[in-house]
C-alpha cells in the first residue's frame, strides 16, 4: 500500500510541477514575446453518467482549468494548434445517492485547424490524471483510481467577449492494476463553460 500512495504522491507532484511552468521566461526562454501563444484559463459545469459496469450513477462537477501552448511545457517543436492543459473538477454524484468526486488530469488538446468559420473552433482531446471516488461499483478496488479519458468540442463565440465551449467526454475510471480488483467505471460526460 506504501508504494501505491508513493505513486500516488508522484504524479500529483509532477503536475503540480508543470502549473509553476506557467513563467514564459523559464518555460521556453528562446520564445519571442510577441510570438506567444498566451495562457488561457477556463471553467464549466460538467454533467456525467456511467454506462458501465452500472448505468445509475450520475454526477455533476465544477472544472477549473489553465491551458498553454503544448511547446512551452513538453520543450520540443509541436504542431501551433496543440495545447497543454492541467484540470481540477471537483463535485458529487447525484444519484443512487450523493458521493464525492475530486480530480486533477493532464489534457493535450489540438485544434482542428483551419474550419471555415471564424467563431467556431473545434477541437479533439486526451489525457490521464488522478480521481477520488467516494463511491465503488462491486469489484473496482480503490477509491484513487488513474482517470483516461478522450473527447471532442468546440469553443464558439456568442458576442466580443472571451469564448464559450463544450466538450463531450468518454472518462474511464480505473487502478491499473494496482489492486487485485480492478473493475473500471466508464462514464459520457458533457461539458459547458467559458475561457475568462
Amino acid at each position: 500500500m506504501v508504494k501505491h500512495f508513493t505513486f500516488f504522491k508522484l504524479i500529483l507532484g509532477s503536475i503540480v510541477c508543470l502549473i509553476f511552468l506557467d513563467n514564459p521566461k523559464t518555460a521556453w526562454p528562446e520564445k519571442e514575446t510577441q510570438n506567444e501563444i498566451p495562457t488561457r484559463y477556463g471553467m464549466a459545469a460538467v454533467l456525467g453518467k456511467t454506462f458501465d459496469p452500472v448505468n445509475d450513477i450520475h454526477f455533476v462537477q465544477v472544472s477549473g482549468f489553465i491551458m498553454w501552448d503544448y511547446e512551452r511545457v513538453w520543450r520540443h517543436r509541436a504542431s501551433d494548434s496543440l495545447r497543454f492543459k492541467v484540470e481540477t473538477t471537483v463535485g458529487t454524484t447525484t444519484s443512487p445517492k450523493a458521493r464525492a468526486m475530486v480530480a486533477v488530469d493532464m489534457m493535450a488538446l489540438c485544434y482542428l485547424e483551419p474550419f471555415p468559420h471564424p467563431k467556431i473552433h473545434p477541437f479533439l482531446e486526451g489525457g490521464v490524471g488522478l480521481i477520488y471516488t467516494d463511491f465503488q461499483v462491486e469489484g473496482q478496488g480503490l477509491r484513487f483510481n488513474a482517470n483516461p479519458q478522450i473527447g471532442i468540442g468546440t469553443e464558439f463565440y456568442v458576442d466580443s467577449g472571451a469564448p464559450y465551449f463544450m466538450t463531450i467526454r468518454l472518462q474511464h475510471i480505473s487502478n491499473g492494476g494496482l489492486h487485485k480488483d480492478n473493475r473500471g467505471v466508464n462514464s459520457f460526460v458533457f461539458m459547458i463553460g467559458r475561457f475568462f
